[in-house]
């Protein structure tokens, strides 16, 4: 008896302190309101004025006096225990006390977790604004459904076990030290769970990433290039090719390194942000100069690595335009914005920028104002003639290179 009421008190103590921890986590990211002088931006393009580090230390003091009342709490109670056996009374029933912990720590868990589902569940990003974005929030609610099952019948059958079948001097405990049955039960269930969902994981990888070469060659290629602390973008011309770049021709002028014995550079352009037409397949190109970065776009459902040395590209579709998402937020500022997933510096968080989805006219038209890569500049410190007339600019540029 004594072991048993040891084991439920160790056990209720470190289940209260799982469940106030997530409870504190929780409470911080949702409550942290404290004001700021710096704007953080959020997710919809919104600014939060919320001190994140002063509303996590007022929750950890309040999580350390929650602590302090329960421990008070069971001192008054032992002591009470302890008057009760003095005066030859029959003392607390412990195994009661903790079987009833145990059933309102298991409604506070549950409340918890529907206070989660409902709080922060509306928090989540908004539909997926690509056509293979949809495919992910499939798996993810599949995975969070089966998951979430798992969870509350597990949690019910543990905290209402501890309930049912608490210590009592009207029964005797039966000690089971194995059953093989129970055994292959919780192994082969959980592992055709498993198998089911990295099956799906692994297929739905397959047809995002596999793209057929022909679907590649008919994408708008976009050259992304990432170094600390900013995104450097690159389109390509009226050949709808992008001329190749080599890492040994960077200078001041030619940030990118781009390589200008390849004729398909001459009328490369360079953009300070992304626009791409909707409903058309966008092939990002992406290489880092620096150290690793990483391609985010969150509405988009895209992140993919970029790598010094290693160049990676992501091919998708996007289906929502900029104007159409602003008028589902009802967000006349909103606007699309490309991150950098990977802690890459001091100024990380500044490492943004917009990414605009338009209908295929405005897009033409957005492009046919960018200005060439190859500025007045550049021709100067490759030695190439300074051509007047645009409309034969790259001829005369390939005539001019290929006599130095």
């Amino acid at each position: 008896m004594k072991f048993q009421k040891s084991f439920f008190s160790k056990s209720l103590v470190f289940s209260s302190i799982n469940l106030f921890l997530l409870l504190l986590a929780n409470f911080s990211f949702a409550q942290g309101t404290a004001p700021t002088s710096v704007n953080a931006p959020t997710i919809d393009g919104s600014t939060a004025d919320n001190n994140m580090w002063l509303g996590i230390g007022y929750n950890v003091l309040l999580f350390l006096l929650l602590c302090f009342v329960i421990a008070v709490i069971g001192r008054i109670l032992k002591v009470y225990d302890l008057t009760l056996k003095m005066q030859n009374k029959k003392g607390m029933d412990w195994n009661t006390v903790m079987a009833v912990s145990f059933g309102v720590f298991l409604l506070l868990g549950l409340y918890g977790a529907y206070w989660e589902y409902t709080v922060h569940g509306s928090m989540i990003l908004p539909d997926a604004a690509s056509k293979h974005g949809v495919r992910i929030d499939e798996m993810f609610n599949i995975t969070l459904i089966i998951t979430t099952i798992v969870f509350v019948g597990t949690q019910i059958l543990l905290f209402g076990f501890a309930y049912i079948y608490r210590g009592s001097q009207l029964r005797k405990a039966y000690f089971l030290p194995h059953n093989n049955t129970i055994e292959k039960l919780w192994t082969i269930v959980p592992a055709i769970v498993l198998t089911i969902l990295v099956v799906f994981g692994s297929i739905t990888w397959k047809t995002i990433m596999d793209v057929p070469v022909a679907e590649q060659r008919s994408a708008l290629n976009v050259d992304v290039t990432a170094h600390q602390f900013a995104w450097e973008v690159r389109y390509p011309g009226k050949d709808k090719k992008l001329g190749l770049k080599n890492s040994k021709l960077y200078s001041i002028n030619n940030k990118l390194g781009v390589d200008f014995k390849d004729h398909n550079s001459y009328d490369d352009l360079s953009a300070d942000e992304i626009v791409v037409p909707v409903n058309k397949p966008v092939r990002i190109n992406l290489i880092a100069q620096d150290v690793i970065h990483s391609f985010y776009l969150p509405w988009f459902r895209v992140q993919i690595n970029a790598v010094p040395g290693l160049p990676t590209f992501f091919q998708f579709v996007p289906t929502v335009t900029t104007d159409d998402m602003r008028a589902k937020m009802d967000n006349p500022n909103f606007e699309y914005k490309l991150y950098c997933n990977k802690i890459c510096g001091g100024n990380h968080f500044n490492m943004q920028k917009v990414f605009r989805v338009v209908k295929e006219a405005e897009y033409q038209d957005w492009v046919s104002k960018q200005k060439p890569y190859l500025s007045d500049q550049l021709r100067k410190e490759l030695k190439m003639a300074v051509t007047a007339a645009p409309a034969d600019s790259v001829t005369k540029n390939k005539l001019a290179f290929n006599k130095l």
